[in-house]
């Protein structure tokens, strides 16, 4: 989840000195909690429905066939991309258009109304609905972070305790809602484990949103100002231009979740290869030092793209290994499979605190940037190396199913590489960018992240091939899957001391 989180040196644009003075609550400034259950519902409608997209594709509109695992997944790494492709535009118009409160509230609404299409059972209306979503999500999601540091004096001690605080809204509302939507969709309404009622899924994750708009609306006047409209943008005018704005970006959105996965790939790679071109040539300008910062921020964001691509498979290939290879019977209950999608959220929750000690313990010893990226994708490829030994040599002769723990751990290993290599991404995108261009370095880091969940789908579908997940075909790509990032993991570990000495002293 720590994708989702912005660090607090980019999120904490300098400050007017005029800030206001804001009421106390438990030691922070009282706006940080209304933004902290803003996020939280977000997070929770997001997340709510995140686990049923792929198993909702097969059994809405594949008749339940598992030939539509594959299309399947190549929609949901789609979506993924553009909702991370989206972000880019967010700070522009909040920026220079509308400013940031009426960013958050225009694609909370967005976001909302995209929801509640994806319950029409058809699957124009989910690509309409997903669409919407996406476009509502590049308005709010980059916006609400930099709300959190703007709350603070410029020095202010607290400000990362504040985004600490933040950042376990984003995790609670990640764990609650694959637990709550999945209870209500496999227990109530007429669904069953074996067909959970998705449509109850979506429905409650639109209410999550409407409660983050609603609650933003209300608690905005805590701001006392922060964030609102520039001067001369008070009136509507330039929100009614935002929306009609997102209006035309629906269907070419709706458009690009259409066309086939690997012409979208190339399109996300066509769209990173400009900044990067960008950042170079800024870099040799500004000298050798700043030139080789770049090339080692560009190499960095190359092996980010690899962790994504086999992360991201907890939305699309490990629901259907969990649905139909995993043994989720305890007696006379099933475990649903919403809710390993909380997994993640408690072992960050957990196991940050740990990690955080164990650098700080560590001292000089502790692993520069691209050894943290190496143990990420390490990490990573240690969790499908789990799999590989599950579905080799534990299947049970007489359901064809592997054990619980298995998968279960798989998320936890995951998320230790998740911990090592994503917290440090943005910090270090802020220090090794051209001072002019840090914010088209956050460009293509979020473009990395993009390129990364599209390849994603691209390979779950691969994994679950023309016919659907079999222990076999699961087995030869969790294979791949793990040489990949051990090969990848490695690798970077060995080339690590000219990464670092091409960052120049950059920590």
């Amino acid at each position: 989840m720590s994708a989702d989180a912005v660090e607090p040196q980019n999120a904490a644009p300098p400050q007017s000195p005029s800030l206001p003075e804001f009421a106390q609550t438990l030691g922070h400034p009282r706006p940080l909690w209304m933004l902290f259950m803003t996020e939280f519902w977000e997070r929770f409608a997001f997340y709510g429905m995140r686990w049923a997209l792929v198993l909702y594709i097969v059994a809405q509109f594949h008749g339940g066939d598992a030939s539509g695992q594959g299309p399947a997944s190549e929609l949901y790494g789609a979506y993924l991309a553009l909702v991370y492709g989206a972000a880019i535009f967010g700070g522009y118009v909040a920026d220079k258009l509308i400013g940031y409160q009426r960013s958050i509230l225009v694609g909370a609404f967005f976001m909302a109304l995209g929801l509640f299409l994806i319950m029409i059972p058809s699957e124009a209306w989910l690509k309409l609905g997903l669409a919407t979503v996406i476009v509502g999500n590049g308005l709010f999601k980059p916006i609400i972070s930099t709300l959190v540091g703007k709350v603070y004096a410029p020095g202010d001690q607290r400000r990362d305790s504040g985004f600490t605080i933040f950042y376990m809204g984003i995790n609670l509302g990640a764990m609650l809602a694959p637990w709550l939507t999945g209870l209500l969709a496999e227990r109530m309404f007429g669904g069953t484990p074996d067909l959970p009622a998705y449509k109850v899924v979506f429905i409650a994750s639109g209410i999550g949103m409407v409660i983050s708009l609603l609650w933003f609306w209300v608690g905005r006047a805590q701001l006392k100002g922060i964030g609102a409209a520039p001067q001369e943008a008070q009136g509507l005018g330039r929100v009614a231009m935002v929306i009609a704005g997102c209006v035309v970006a629906v269907p070419v959105v709706f458009f690009l979740l259409t066309i086939p996965a690997s012409v979208l790939n190339w399109i996300l790679l066509a769209l990173f290869i400009g900044p990067a071109i960008m950042l170079l040539v800024e870099g040799i300008r500004l000298g050798k030092v700043q030139r080789d910062m770049v090339i080692a921020m560009l190499i960095i964001f190359g092996f980010n793209v690899l962790f994504w691509m086999f992360f991201e498979q907890a939305g699309s290939s490990f629901n259907f290994l969990a649905q139909n290879i995993v043994e989720r019977r305890f007696g006379d209950w099933v475990f649903p499979v919403g809710w390993f999608q909380s997994v993640n959220s408690i072992a960050i929750i957990t196991l940050a605190p740990v990690l955080a000690w164990l650098w700080v313990k560590m001292g000089p010893a502790n692993p520069s940037i691209p050894r943290k990226f190496g143990l990420g994708l390490i990490f990573n490829g240690l969790a499908f190396l789990l799999l590989m030994f599950a579905l080799s040599s534990l299947v049970d002769p007489q359901t064809l199913k592997i054990p619980f723990w298995t998968l279960f751990m798989v998320y936890v290993i995951q998320s230790v590489g998740e911990l090592c290599l994503s917290p440090i991404g943005l910090s270090m995108t802020t220090k090794l960018a051209p001072a002019k261009l840090t914010g088209l370095a956050m460009g293509g880091w979020f473009l990395s992240i993009s390129i990364g969940n599209n390849l994603s789908g691209i390979f779950a579908s691969a994994v679950s091939g023309e016919g659907g997940m079999t222990t076999e075909s699961a087995l030869a790509g969790y294979t791949f899957g793990f040489w990949a990032l051990l090969g990848a993991g490695v690798l970077l570990f060995l080339v690590a001391p000219l990464i670092q000495k091409l960052m120049h002293g950059v920590k």
